[in-house]
């Protein structure tokens, strides 16, 4: 066998170039019928009236309500479950304890549960009806179909995405670079910020967008323990469907706009997230 053979290099897959063009195919109009063309149809349904329409329709007090109720969920709910997310890898990555097995599925609990069931739990739990939620209507402290429900829906149905990106980073790193920082003296914190933290951080950032997206998309559960009441608990996807019931096309695809445009501005900065990621990942195995 001659070394040309030898150095020709082996095909990935046998398909011959007729099937591989008929996948690629059938795959690109998969994503044009199921994605670009619901988001195609989006902007011109929004645009049906001109750039005044969807300025009217965005200026209108229930959609105001609706965008700056959404961004304050997502900007609270972020952080605390980016928070949780840390706790939760690191003590599952670094430590080993009774239960890890348990506390990795009640982590993966809001992946197999409906929202709506999601919403309807916190409803049974902290509504009119309930003990707690008594307790809470009695103290001026309503949590159903008001501000706090919102949050903690929102909450139930985001706090995985950090914890399970920054599980398997932390886990094939292992403890020995903090075990090394802690026997050179190196505080608890100061081992965090200095070695964990840089270790885990384009996991994090990513896991933060993805929870992100998800926070201000959520439609089940917010549902379920809003009320949907215009201008005081209603979020951007809930006042979408409001708006879409009550024959107000423009303002309807209007809000979905903006719920796009943030996906879409979520997704590039994912986007370059992993391009940074792969950058610096190609420089350090070339160094």
């Amino acid at each position: 066998m001659s070394d040309n053979t030898l150095s020709r290099p082996v095909p990935v897959t046998t398909e011959p170039p007729v099937a591989r063009a008929a996948l690629i195919g059938l795959a690109i109009l998969f994503v044009a019928l199921f994605l670009f063309a619901p988001l195609v149809t989006v902007f011109a349904e929004a645009l049906a009236e001109g750039w005044r329409g969807v300025r009217a329709a965005l200026s209108l007090p229930d959609a105001r309500a609706a965008i700056g109720m959404t961004l304050t969920i997502a900007a609270i709910a972020v952080p605390l479950n980016a928070v949780f997310g840390i706790a939760a890898a690191w003590a599952i990555a670094k430590f080993d304890f009774t239960g890890k097995a348990f506390l990795i599925t009640l982590i993966d609990l809001p992946f197999s549960v409906s929202p709506v069931v999601a919403g309807l739990m916190l409803v049974l739990l902290f509504g009119a009806n309930s003990t707690l939620g008594g307790w809470f209507i009695a103290n001026d402290m309503p949590i159903v179909f008001a501000y706090p429900g919102i949050l903690l829906a929102t909450l139930f149905v985001t706090f995985p995405f950090v914890a399970r990106e920054l599980i398997p980073v932390m886990i094939e790193q292992g403890p020995a670079e903090e075990e090394a920082a802690l026997t050179l003296g190196a505080s608890g914190w100061r081992t965090f910020f200095t070695v964990t933290l840089p270790n885990i951080r384009w996991a994090l950032l990513y896991g933060v967008l993805l929870c992100n997206a998800r926070a201000m998309g959520e439609f089940g559960a917010v549902a379920v323990v809003s009320g949907k009441i215009r201008g005081e608990t209603a979020t951007m996807p809930t006042m979408v469907e409001m708006f879409y019931n009550e024959y107000l096309s423009v303002a309807a695809f209007s809000l979905a706009a903006v719920l796009a445009m943030l996906a879409l501005l979520t997704l590039l900065l994912k986007s370059l997230l992993e391009w940074r990621h792969a950058d610096l990942l190609a420089a350090t195995r070339r160094h």
